[in-house]
C-alpha cells in the first residue's frame, strides 16, 4: 500500500518501524479440522466460483450515546468481496431480504447462502423467498462459528480496522463511514488470500481515442 501510494520504501524498513513502535501482528488462530458425516462426506461446502456461496452475519456496535447499532455483513466467499453492510438500529428478516435483494440486483443470484441459526436467519419468510429464487440455505452447526470462517474473518477486520477506532455520533454518520470503509476494502485494501490484491479493484475503461483502438480502424 505504501508503494502504491508513491512512497519508495522496502519491507525491511517498514518492519524496523513496526518493531520500534511496538506494533504486533495478531497471533494466528489454531486450525480446526473439518466436520465430517458418517459416510465420509464433508458438511462444509467450499466455494468454487463467484456467486456460488455467499455468507452473512451480524456485528454489534454502538453510537456515542450508548444506543446499539447492528451491522449485517454480506460477502462472496470465493472473491472475498463485501457485497453489502447494512447498518440499522434493528435488523429483522425483512431487512435481511432487502439487503440480499439489493446485492443480487447488481451481483446476480448466488447458489447458496451460508449463515448462523439466528431468528432473522431461519425465519420462514426468508427461507421461502430464497427458495423462490432457487438459492439454497446453508446453516452452520450451533456453537461452531469457524464454519462461517469467511464472515468471521471479515467481521474481525471490520472491528479491528474501523469499529474499534471510530466514535459514531449518529446512525447516519455510522452508515456513511462504514460504507466508505466497505468501498476501500473492496477496491483498494490488499487481501493476502488474493495474492495481496483487493477483491474488486476499480477498473477504468479508456475512450477509443486514448486506448489506441481508434488508430486501428
Amino acid at each position: 500500500m505504501l508503494n502504491d501510494s508513491g512512497m519508495v520504501v522496502g519491507k525491511d524498513r517498514v518492519q524496523r518501524i513496526w518493531r520500534r513502535e511496538g506494533l504486533k501482528v495478531p497471533q494466528k488462530q489454531p486450525k480446526r479440522s473439518r466436520l465430517w458425516l458418517n459416510d465420509g462426506s464433508c458438511i462444509r461446502l467450499r466455494p468454487e466460483h463467484p456467486n456460488h456461496v455467499w455468507s452473512f452475519d451480524f456485528v454489534e456496535a454502538a453510537t456515542h450515546d450508548g444506543r446499539r447499532i447492528r451491522l449485517m455483513t454480506l460477502i462472496d466467499e470465493l472473491t472475498r468481496k463485501c457485497q453489502a453492510i447494512r447498518v440499522a438500529r434493528r435488523i429483522n428478516a425483512i431487512g435481511v431480504i432487502e439487503t440480499l435483494a439489493d446485492a443480487m440486483l447488481f451481483e446476480g443470484v448466488p447458489a447458496f447462502i451460508r449463515s448462523d441459526h439466528g431468528p432473522e436467519m431461519v425465519a420462514r419468510v426468508l427461507r421461502q423467498w430464497l427458495s423462490g429464487l432457487g438459492t439454497k440455505s446453508l446453516y452452520i452447526e450451533p456453537g461452531s462459528p469457524w464454519e462461517n470462517g469467511y464472515c468471521e474473518s471479515f467481521s474481525g477486520k471490520l472491528r479491528d480496522e474501523l469499529l474499534n477506532g471510530e466514535i459514531f455520533y449518529s446512525l447516519r454518520e455510522a452508515k456513511v463511514v462504514i460504507e466508505q470503509w466497505r468501498f476501500h476494502y473492496d477496491t483498494k485494501r490488499p487481501h493476502s488470500a488474493l495474492g495481496y490484491r483487493p477483491p474488486a479493484p476499480v477498473t477504468i475503461a479508456l475512450p477509443p481515442a486514448l486506448d489506441g483502438t481508434a488508430n486501428m480502424q
